[in-house]
């Protein structure tokens, strides 16, 4: 076995080997500031360069049309006129960050109560909160993909799915008017892989 002497070299290995990346960062609680820093930069870049190419409008009336479709023209200019490019850069960052540090403390929270009854058990919170961000590793691997497709294949007029492309949404094609959009973009593949390193 190749011993892991670094966390960048941890993250590498949690592809292929996670049991003994696991057994490293039991001696080495600190290293999991490498993984938070990768899985943050992976819930934001994609949807920032999504927002770089895609052509706003096109967009906005796409989106219009698929949510508020049988709303008046009234009500429809107001939800147009309500977004701007600046605060859809916002609302990715806020959510890349806010959003995934609010999700890992839930998941911690849950695996520090379900493991408080095993006497061998000896993490705390913290442990499992940084424990969780290095199972949402496999969210780095799914950023670069989807970086990859939206510089090769994204264009002015590409659905907002590409962001996802491990999604069901993704792999069916699903339009955005679609009622299952949303459980679409929430099944993902990483999602699987991160509940097997649980």
């Amino acid at each position: 076995m190749d011993q892991i002497t670094n966390p960048i070299q941890a993250c590498k290995q949690m592809v292929l080997k996670p049991n003994s990346v696991f057994a490293e960062i039991k001696e080495r609680p600190n290293w999991s500031w490498i993984p938070f820093i990768f899985v943050l930069a992976a819930s934001i870049l994609p949807g920032l360069f999504y927002f770089s190419i895609v052509d706003f409008n096109w967009y906005i009336d796409t989106l219009t049309s698929s949510q508020y479709g049988n709303v008046s023209p009234a009500e429809q200019e107001t939800f147009k006129q309500s977004m701007s490019l600046e605060q859809m850069r916002f609302l990715t960052l806020l959510g890349g960050t806010v959003g995934v540090a609010i999700v890992n403390t839930v998941f911690a929270g849950y695996l520090n109560l379900t493991t408080k009854s095993d006497e061998h058990n000896t993490w705390s919170f913290s442990d499992w909160y940084g424990f969780g961000w290095w199972v949402s590793l496999p969210t780095v691997f799914v950023a670069i993909i989807s970086i990859l497709l939206l510089a090769l294949f994204g264009g002015d007029q590409m659905s907002p799915t590409m962001i996802n492309p491990t999604s069901v949404a993704f792999v069916a094609n699903m339009s955005l008017d679609s009622p299952y959009l949303m459980f679409g973009q929430m099944v993902r593949l990483e999602s699987l892989w991160t509940m097997y390193l649980t």
